[in-house]
């Protein structure tokens, strides 16, 4: 039997049944991320449909954001990139005044902790691995981040190496512990700077604050983390073009 006809509702057509099956593969991290899916010949022979529906399968996965086809290689599962997404409402420029894509990340704490009421509610547990962190652009502290992840999901996360740990935490969570986010929801206001965050941002107690929360999600919709990002409100910048 062929894994197309273990999709239950013939109601749809093919390619969405396809579509599917492929996607429970790719949320049961079948394929690495390094590591190009079958073909779409493989995949047409492996569930006895034609080069079109698989095509087209394969099309939908792309949009939505799973997939990614790299010219001349084959397609591969997509790298989250939701953290840059975070910097957007900032106003950051390197030295020769470019615009930087990632700042740097420095590890202040990761340990097991009991989640405090927000992201226990977010998370649907209190049972959760806690991690400061402060991401800098040229020595420039720009944004001061504590983020709360489920233990279940991420057992051993505090026992990572340095080495394993780099200025994006998507690909780690990926990589280590085959959980792929999909989306994430972020929240947005303005406060003041706790002692704690003013002290690790270079600002006075009480200055302005923005204030991200955000919530992510993997390919089944179950929330994956929860963060609380603070930036100095002098450098936050919005910008919407509407027509």
């Amino acid at each position: 039997m062929t894994r197309a006809q273990l999709q239950s509702d013939d109601r749809l057509p093919a390619y969405a049944r396809l579509r599917d099956a492929l996607a429970s593969r790719i949320a049961s991290v079948e394929w690495g991320p390094d590591e190009p899916i079958p073909s779409e010949a493989r995949i047409a022979k492996d569930y006895g449909v034609s080069v079109g529906t698989v095509r087209k399968a394969v099309d939908g996965l792309v949009a939505e954001g799973l997939l990614e086809r790299r010219q001349g290689s084959g397609t591969y599962l997509r790298r989250p990139s939701f953290d840059v997404t975070l910097f957007r409402f900032f106003q950051l420029h390197s030295g020769d005044g470019a615009q930087p894509s990632i700042p740097s990340s420095k590890l202040i704490l990761r340990a097991r902790a009991e989640a405090p009421s927000e992201a226990a509610a977010a998370l649907g547990t209190s049972d959760v691995i806690r991690i400061v962190r402060l991401r800098s652009l040229a020595d420039q502290p720009i944004l001061f981040e504590t983020l709360y992840i489920p233990a279940a999901r991420f057992e051993g996360f505090e026992a990572l190496s340095d080495a394993d740990m780099g200025p994006l935490l998507y690909p780690v969570y990926f990589e280590h512990f085959g959980v792929l986010v999909k989306r994430a929801t972020d929240d947005l206001s303005f406060g003041a700077a706790d002692p704690e965050t003013a002290r690790h941002l270079q600002l006075a107690p009480g200055d302005p604050v923005a204030i991200i929360r955000r919530t992510a999600f993997d390919l089944e919709g179950a929330p994956v983390e929860w963060r609380i990002a603070r930036g100095s409100a002098a450098q936050f910048h919005y910008r919407s073009d509407i027509s």
